[in-house]
């Protein structure tokens, strides 16, 4: 195009018909064809115009077609097509149809690709990563990345949800980490699953999927998250409530938990404590489990003499690292829980895990605990969520499916308390 066309072309009363021009191409996918309407022309546009295309426009909707237009442009008030014309006046044209099937085409093969990462850390077996992945695609996370950039990260989402989510068997012990660790084996940097990252959100979605949870929406929820599945975000925070243990030896931490169980005190634990700790304890150790500090504080209120160790729900990796150097140093656990479908889930992984003893968990159990509440008239909440079968006795969970309602620690407690003075 010679200057002189340029110039003219490039008049203000010709903006208007440029700029209908590169939205229309683009759309268009650059082919010539259809047309292309301007409202309300000013007498100098319709002029303008009608020096461009050979004709008078007497009304002030003018209507274009992108094929008269391209062969007057090419007769000679410009030398050059359409689409060259546009791209000097307006800027670079974007095939939009090829471009938008060029990113499907793309996201098909990062999907494929996604679903080979997933099968080889096995993460397909389990019923939870469907679900997990299709709210991943939904969300359009990685559609905004390049298809190299989201196949790093899936490839390393399951890498992360591979090590720390436990498998089909309770018993698996998934190698617990800290969230800084983790992040460094799987990412190259300690900062890999920081909050603000992209990645520790796709895990988190995939976290809560595996444990049939909801995806966490504040800083506390995240944290609560990562100790369910054994990691650590840092040593201090998360603490596992105990009461009555009493480790041999003559190292400051035996002698401080000795003195707190002499004084019937309860102790809070956090993961730096339990690294300090050297566990041995007297032959024949019993420990009791409950899953409500309420059970905690009526032991120590009636000078318990057996040890107690309460997970406040489900169980935190400052919890499982503790009932794991329990086990190790020879002790026996003991576990209780919530009668409801939630309770009976963290039951099955501690039971199963640690090969523990159901502690006042069974059928008969349950049905006492709700006549006794009714005789008391205590109020009992109905059962709600999906029902899950008790491993350790399947009477349990048609018993409760019969009576139709959830029965908490603390109807027991009387009971619970005679167990453990």
């Amino acid at each position: 195009m010679t200057p002189a066309a340029r110039s003219w072309l490039a008049q203000p009363e010709l903006s208007r018909l440029w700029d209908l021009l590169h939205e229309r191409l683009q759309r268009n996918g650059l082919a010539i064809r259809g047309r292309v309407m301007l409202a309300n022309t000013s007498y100098p546009e319709r002029e303008a115009l009608g020096l461009l295309m050979g004709r008078a426009y007497a009304t002030g909707t003018v209507t274009v077609a992108l094929a008269d237009l391209d062969r007057q442009l090419r007769s000679g008030a410009a030398d050059c097509g359409l689409a060259d014309a546009v791209t000097e006046l307006r800027g670079p044209l974007t095939d939009r149809p090829a471009a938008r099937s060029a990113r499907r085409t793309a996201q098909d093969q990062l999907w494929v690709a996604v679903d080979e990462v997933v099968r080889a850390v096995g993460l397909d077996e389990t019923p939870w990563a469907p679900g997990w992945l299709e709210e991943i695609r939904r969300g359009g996370t990685l559609a905004r990345l390049t298809p190299d950039r989201a196949l790093l990260l899936m490839r390393q989402a399951a890498g992360v949800l591979a090590r720390v989510v436990p498998g089909r068997d309770p018993a698996e012990r998934p190698t617990r980490y800290s969230r800084g660790e983790l992040a460094e084996r799987v990412t190259g940097t300690a900062h890999g699953l920081d909050d603000d990252t992209v990645l520790a959100r796709i895990v988190l979605r995939g976290l809560a999927r595996s444990l049939d949870a909801q995806t966490p929406r504040d800083a506390r929820g995240r944290h609560e998250l990562w100790e369910a599945v054994g990691v650590a975000t840092d040593q201090v925070s998360s603490t596992v409530l105990t009461y009555g243990l009493a480790p041999l030896g003559d190292d400051w931490p035996a002698r401080l938990l000795r003195e707190r169980t002499q004084g019937h005190a309860e102790t809070h634990l956090t993961m730096r404590d339990l690294r300090r700790m050297t566990w041995r304890l007297p032959p024949g150790t019993e420990v009791f489990i409950c899953e409500n500090p309420r059970v905690v504080e009526a032991a120590a209120d009636a000078g318990g003499r057996k040890p107690l160790v309460c997970t406040s729900g489900n169980p935190s990796v400052t919890v499982l690292t503790l009932l794991d150097a329990l086990i190790a140093a020879g002790a026996r656990l003991a576990y209780r829980g919530d009668f409801d479908w939630p309770g009976i889930g963290i039951a099955n992984r501690i039971i199963g895990r640690y090969r523990a003893r159901p502690w006042r968990m069974n059928a008969a159990d349950y049905e006492q605990h709700v006549s006794v509440a009714r005789d008391r008239k205590t109020p009992l909440q109905p059962l709600a969520g999906t029902a899950v079968d008790a491993g350790w006795d399947p009477e349990l969970a048609p018993a409760m499916l019969a009576l139709g309602v959830a029965v908490q620690e603390e109807s027991a407690l009387e009971l619970l308390i005679t167990d453990v003075t």
